[in-house]
């Protein structure tokens, strides 16, 4: 590794104990597949015998890429664009894609409006509608992504584009400072739970997917390949577990341990809620494809187009080895399995048993 790095982590020898960094996202519902590997451990049937691992709460995924690349987390759980920037820092640390967490049209790609705003007949009207508005997003997030996106393929102006975290977008939807949003879930499920904002469009309005990743740093998987697989292995049965519907009470009793603020029915909402096609409904809330699909691999292609187009990255295309999609491949085709795994489908609000 060329001295232009800023240092490579020690991992040790293969076979070895480990002591693994994890930065992973509650606050998002498309990478849950990280909130239910800490209780459940599935790692410790795989990590070397005496192997430890953290787990790092990331607010957002442009946090966990940071401790990724100071060398205080080895593993990161994130939305697209976080994962995409985090490989064009390679003068930094080298950071790689090595499997998708999950795939949907309305986990990160979620406008909201203001409780007061119009009723619409369809998302075309309501995107229409935000055109002269005050509009907030997390800038540097897949929600930031996606509303560009939109606005670009329609022509909409909003009046103002404001870089806010959840919080404040919250509190302007609240005191009214705000026209609209592009929120994750699950906070999008407890803002109109809550009756702050109200659901008006989601991705599939203008086609556009969104899709959590999981990145490493490329020291851990040259110098422990065993681990790479173990982390894999886990990794996959913690998918298979958030595809099982008989783990939906479980999954949010999961949640709830590992977050503050949120209800169990917005966390139920947020992975199995059925919306009306108006609002961007979807009869599949997230697709779990485990490896770098060829539908993954297209959305990062196509977003990483974009985020050279606005300037977010330096480069139109990723070097050749930022994405490396073998390694969860491998994984599956030993465990016998085939690509997706499985999926989250949305659920009648009849099947949530909660209070």
């Amino acid at each position: 590794m060329s001295s232009a790095f800023a240092g490579v982590n020690n991992y040790g020898k293969v076979g070895t104990p480990i002591h693994l960094t994890v930065g992973y996202q509650p606050y998002y519902t498309e990478s849950w597949s990280g909130v239910v590997m800490q209780p459940m451990k599935f790692y410790e049937k795989y990590l070397p015998k005496g192997s430890t691992v953290t787990f790092a709460v990331g607010l957002q995924g442009a946090v966990i890429v940071n401790a990724m690349l100071a060398g205080k987390q080895d593993i990161g759980y994130m939305g697209d664009m976080p994962a995409i920037v985090s490989t064009t820092k390679q003068q930094v640390a080298d950071l790689r894609i090595v499997a998708t967490l999950g795939l949907g049209y309305d986990q990160c790609n979620i406008f909201l409006a203001k409780k007061d705003a119009p009723k619409f007949a369809n998302q075309d009207e309501a995107i229409k509608w935000l055109n002269g508005k005050r509009v907030a997003v997390p800038k540097g997030s897949c929600t930031d992504r996606f509303a560009q996106a939109v606005f670009k393929k329609t022509g909409v102006e909003p009046s103002s584009y404001l870089n806010q975290n959840i919080e404040v977008i919250t509190s302007g939807f609240r005191a009214g400072k705000i026209d609209a949003a592009v929120i994750w879930e699950p906070t999008a499920s407890r803002l109109v739970l809550e009756g702050l904002a109200k659901r008006i469009a989601s991705g599939t309005a203008v086609n556009e997917n969104d899709g959590g990743f999981l990145v490493m740093r490329n020291d851990l998987i040259e110098q422990r390949p065993d681990v790479v697989k173990a982390w894999l292995n886990a990794e996959l049965d913690a998918q298979l577990y958030l595809a099982d519907p008989k783990n939906a009470e479980n999954i949010v009793n999961m949640v709830k341990g590992q977050t503050t603020g949120f209800t169990d029915k917005v966390l139920w909402t947020s992975l199995y809620g059925t919306y009306p096609a108006s609002e961007g409904g979807t009869s599949e809330r997230i697709k779990l494809p485990y490896v770098v699909s060829p539908e993954a691999m297209a959305l990062i292609t196509k977003a990483t187009t974009f985020l050279y187009e606005v300037k977010s990255i330096n480069t139109p295309k990723l070097r050749a080895d930022a994405v490396m999609p073998g390694l969860a491949e491998a994984v599956l085709k030993e465990r016998g399995l085939t690509s997706p795994i499985g999926d989250v489908k949305a659920l009648p609000a009849s099947a949530y048993k909660g209070n």
